[in-house]
C-alpha cells in the first residue's frame, strides 16, 4: 500500500513535468512524453524483460527508452518541429507494434498475465524487485533535478529569447527520458496526465514561467492519479478498472469544460 502510494506520487509528478518540458522544448502544446515514442519504448523494454527474463523491468525499459531517445535526437537535427511531432507519433506506433509482437509471443500464460497486470497501471507493482525500485527512484531524482536546473533556460527558449543548442536539447531529452522511465517501468503506461494536465495548467495559469507549470501540473497530476487510484481499487462496480482508462473517463469532462470556456 505504501509503495503503491509512493508511485502514485512519483508518476503524478514525473509524467506531467516531462510533458511540460516537451511542450516548452518544441514550443508546441501537442508535446508529450509519449509523442516521441518514449512511453512506448519503456513498455517494449518492460515486455522484453518480462518475457525473456534477461534483465529487470527498469533496466529493460531504460535501455529501450535510451535507444528511442537517441533516434529521436538524430531526427530533431533534420526535421522541423511540426514534422518531428508527426514522426514521433508514427515512431511510437512502430515501437508499440514491436511490443505487441513480443507480448503475443509470450512463452507461457503466467508471463502474459504478469505483463498485462503491470500494463493495467494499477500500481500493484507486479514483478517489481527492490532493485527496480531503487533504480527508478534514482532516475526520478536525476530527472527532476535536471528539470529544475534547466527551468530558466527552457522558459527563455519557449519565449523565443534564445535557441537551445543541439547538445542542450539532447541533455533535456535524456532528462525527460529519466522521468518517463522512472514511472512507466514500475507502474505501466499512464495516459492523459503527460498531455492533458500540462495543457490544463497552461489554460489555468497564463504565466510562461515553466516552474509554475511544474508545480501546478504536479499537483493536478498527483490529485487526479490519487482519486483514480481510490476509485479503481475501492469502488466495487463488479469489473476490473485499469488506472489509465479510468483516469481518462474521469478527467475528460473537466478537459471539455475548460477548453470550451477558453
Amino acid at each position: 500500500m505504501i509503495l503503491s502510494l509512493l508511485y502514485v506520487l512519483i508518476a503524478g509528478i514525473a509524467l506531467p513535468v516531462g510533458g511540460v518540458q516537451m511542450q516548452y522544448l518544441w514550443r508546441n502544446q501537442l508535446g508529450d512524453v509519449y509523442s516521441l515514442g518514449l512511453g512506448s519504448a519503456a513498455c517494449l523494454g518492460a515486455a522484453a524483460a518480462t518475457m525473456s527474463g534477461w534483465c529487470s523491468l527498469t533496466v529493460g525499459s531504460f535501455i529501450c527508452t535510451l535507444v528511442c531517445t537517441l533516434i529521436c535526437f538524430v531526427v530533431t537535427l533534420r526535421v522541423s518541429t511540426q514534422n518531428l511531432i508527426t514522426f514521433g507519433i508514427l515512431f511510437g506506433t512502430f515501437v508499440g507494434s514491436l511490443g505487441t509482437i513480443v507480448v503475443t509471443n509470450a512463452p507461457n500464460g503466467d508471463l502474459l498475465k504478469q505483463y498485462y497486470l503491470w500494463g493495467a497501471a494499477n500500481f500493484n507493482l507486479e514483478g517489481v524487485t527492490t532493485w527496480d525500485i531503487v533504480f527508478s527512484l534514482c532516475l526520478f531524482a536525476i530527472g527532476l533535478a535536471a528539470a529544475l536546473l534547466t527551468s530558466r533556460s527552457l522558459t527563455r527558449h519557449m519565449k523565443g529569447e534564445i535557441e537551445l543548442s543541439n547538445i542542450h536539447k539532447a541533455l533535456l531529452l535524456l532528462a525527460i527520458m529519466f522521468l518517463v522511465t522512472s514511472a512507466v517501468s514500475i507502474c505501466g503506461p499512464i495516459g492523459f496526465i503527460s498531455l492533458g494536465v500540462p495543457n490544463l495548467s497552461r489554460i489555468l495559469c497564463k504565466s510562461e514561467d515553466i516552474r509554475k507549470h511544474y508545480l501546478i501540473s504536479s499537483a493536478m497530476g498527483v490529485g487526479l492519479l490519487l482519486v483514480t487510484y481510490l476509485v479503481a481499487n475501492h469502488v466495487n462496480l463488479g469489473i476490473y478498472l485499469p488506472i489509465s482508462a479510468t483516469m481518462a473517463i474521469l478527467a475528460l469532462p473537466l478537459m471539455a469544460i475548460l477548453f470550451v470556456r477558453k
